[in-house]
């Protein structure tokens, strides 16, 4: 279950703008009767707010002159969803739906509904690798809390019934959740971050805010275009999962697109020698097992960056890459325990593996 909200995965992902020159254009001579939109005054120095906030940091930056109140809208929509989202603390919808499962169905909000309708079509669209009925399965480890523990198998076997998104049935007319077996338990940790993340980017887009940064604990989003160049990307940096935030293996240009890390190295359990991932696999129970070490998701929608980047965990390298090849939609960077790095096909031209990074790329056979 979520404690905090933020029971899952994320690098933080380094954000630096790309310093490019501006080019003037010379006039033609001739009028222009076609309306030119004017371009939006950006500052030097952003508007920046730093909460903590779903067990996490959450850092905004909005750099279009006279919106700084657009942060105190964005950081009152993150607090009410994070209310509604949060377990064991009163106001949380996810709390009430659990407590009622086997028993009746949960009337909840638009928003919060919203986010359980998403979290059961990804569930189905990744064929279970993803799998928002998890919850009795993360709660039994409780890997990222004090009293995280292995549990036994008999633990596992008796909770794993229980784990099916199939069983969590919504109706859309009455807004209503229903779980159909006692003890199970949805868990929104696997998209909720990203889910509040694009709320917040329309928060920003209402406010008329052309230009900003959004990190929710690893979350990225970058708006508009960089404010150092005229109509340049950012450049992210792709964290390098063996070391501290901040430390890059590879950049990526981005404009209004979303960076979510996975990866096994920020939080586990470690018994007897062997590092148990909090990434669960909810087919056996137990964390995933295989030679990957980070994936990043690059896509429009941060809530799709965050169920890509689990569901990719649990195809492994191949059939993650072909899963993400086959969405149209995302492209991703696969970091392997052998220290390589596989790029999707929309990232040939455009990712940069940094000199010295220790890395290599690679290409599937």
């Amino acid at each position: 279950m979520l404690e905090g909200i933020f029971i899952m995965k994320k690098f933080w992902i380094g954000v630096a703008t790309l310093l490019l020159a501006v080019t003037s254009l010379a006039g033609c001579g001739q009028q222009n009767t076609t309306p030119v939109k004017k371009a939006p005054t950006l500052v030097k120095n952003p508007y920046e707010d730093t909460q903590f906030l779903m067990g996490t940091v959450v850092t905004l930056r909005v750099y279009d002159k006279g919106k700084q109140s657009a942060l105190n809208d964005a950081f009152d929509r993150i607090k009410v969803l994070a209310k509604e989202t949060t377990v064991n603390q009163e106001g949380s919808e996810v709390d009430a739906v659990n407590a009622q499962a086997g028993k009746k169905a949960v009337k909840v909000t638009p928003a919060i509904y919203s986010m359980i309708k998403y979290a059961k079509s990804y569930s189905d669209k990744s064929e279970g690798a993803f799998d928002l009925a998890i919850g009795p399965i993360t709660s039994l480890w409780h890997i990222g809390f004090n009293d995280a523990r292995k549990p036994s198998q008999a633990e596992i076997d008796a909770k794993l019934p229980l784990v099916n998104y199939k069983d969590v049935v919504l109706n859309d007319k009455k807004q209503t959740v229903y779980l159909k077996k006692h003890g199970m338990a949805i868990d929104l940790g696997g998209i909720a971050k990203g889910f509040i993340t694009d709320q917040v980017v329309k928060v920003l887009k209402r406010d008329k805010v052309t230009t900003a940064i959004v990190d929710l604990g690893g979350n990225i989003y970058v708006l508009g275009h960089s404010p150092k160049g005229a109509n340049k990307d950012w450049t992210v940096g792709i964290q390098d999962p063996k070391k501290s935030r901040g430390t890059a293996i590879g950049t990526v240009p981005a404009k209004n697109m979303t960076i979510v890390t996975s990866g096994i190295y920020e939080r586990y359990l470690k018994v007897d020698g062997h590092v148990y991932s909090h990434l669960m696999d909810p087919k056996t129970g137990y964390p995933f097992e295989n030679n990957l070490m980070g994936v990043s998701i690059i896509t429009k929608k941060s809530v799709d960056g965050d169920a890509l980047s689990t569901a990719t965990f649990d195809k492994g390298l191949k059939g993650g890459m072909a899963f993400i090849e086959k969405t149209g939609y995302a492209e991703a960077i696969f970091i392997t325990k052998d220290k390589k790095v596989y790029i999707s096909s929309g990232l040939k031209k455009t990712f940069k593996l940094l000199p010295n990074s220790g890395y290599t790329l690679a290409e599937l056979k």
